[in-house]
């Protein structure tokens, strides 16, 4: 019985770690899409940090990633730059390529 609930621990504990990983990357990549928003809108480096910031936060409202969809477009518009959906979908997968990669270098 004990090898079994040995089993159940060690799954139990990789699983999570694998969630907290996720979440780490996830508010890794709403870090630098927050960073990358800032530099369309030529924002100070004060105001990139805090940018960023809310970026992370806004992926708190709902599950998924169209909470941090509707702040980027809204906010990118709204500064006037010239910008779509796919765009900024298409920035969302650039960023997670690139905070997975951090987040290993890290290691």
């Amino acid at each position: 019985m004990t090898t079994f609930n040995d089993r159940e621990r060690a799954f139990e504990t990789k699983f999570a770690r694998d969630e907290e990983m996720v979440f780490r990357v996830t508010a890794r990549r709403n870090r630098l899409l927050g960073q990358w928003a800032a530099g369309l809108m030529k924002l100070t480096p004060e105001e990139t940090d805090g940018y960023a910031k809310a970026v992370v936060q806004a992926d708190f409202e709902e599950a998924g990633d169209e909470d941090v969809v509707r702040k980027l477009l809204g906010d990118l518009t709204a500064a006037g730059v010239d910008i779509d959906e796919a765009q900024v979908r298409a920035a969302i997968e650039t960023q997670m390529i690139e905070a997975r990669r951090q987040m290993l270098e890290a290691k």
